[in-house]
């Protein structure tokens, strides 16, 4: 090989590698996605990021986090929370920060679905309770019709939703 050929191909090798490595604009959008994830998490609930497994130095610096009132301090206590999980596997936990968000939203439709439900029966009745018992069989009828005519008659003399209140928990009881 000629010693302009090998230049060449240390030449290539050289812009090979140069794309091979994130960009610093790259890094940068990787630790600010990191402290967003760290934010994130200090907006859990307690008993939420107990279950999730993570080093114990980064689950005390969110918990620690919770109780930072000052602005400044807890803008350079969030870049910390970014330095560490920069250092251990951050997608195992923005896998659990997933999962558990997405079962978050599944039960906030289902308890949507469930006023549906309740909405429509007291409007439309008989002709709602079939179709509710033919999906779900595990109802009462007669309960059923008992909470929603209880439920009109608390909507037409303008009483407070007891009735339907209890209808709902009754639908969400047995879903």
């Amino acid at each position: 090989m000629k010693k302009n050929e090998s230049d060449q191909i240390d030449h290539d090798n050289d812009q090979n590698n140069e794309y091979d490595t994130a960009s610093k604009s790259q890094l940068k959008r990787e630790v600010e996605a990191l402290q967003k994830l760290g934010v994130k998490l200090t907006e859990l609930p307690v008993t939420v990021l107990n279950s999730f497994e993570m080093e114990d130095k980064l689950r005390s610096a969110v918990l620690f986090a919770k109780t930072i009132k000052s602005n400044g301090a807890k803008r350079r206590h969030m870049q910390y929370i970014g330095k560490l999980m920069r250092n251990i596997d951050s997608a195992n936990i923005s896998q659990q920060f997933e999962n558990y968000t997405h079962h978050q939203s599944a039960q906030v439709d289902h308890f949507h679905q469930l006023e549906l439900w309740r909405d429509r029966l007291i409007k439309e009745g008989d002709s709602a309770i079939n179709e509710l018992l033919n999906q779900y069989s595990q109802y009462d009828r007669t309960q059923l019709r008992q909470l929603i005519r209880n439920a009109k008659k608390e909507l037409k003399l303008e009483q407070p939703p007891k009735n339907a209140r209890q209808l709902f928990k009754y639908l969400k009881k047995l879903s």
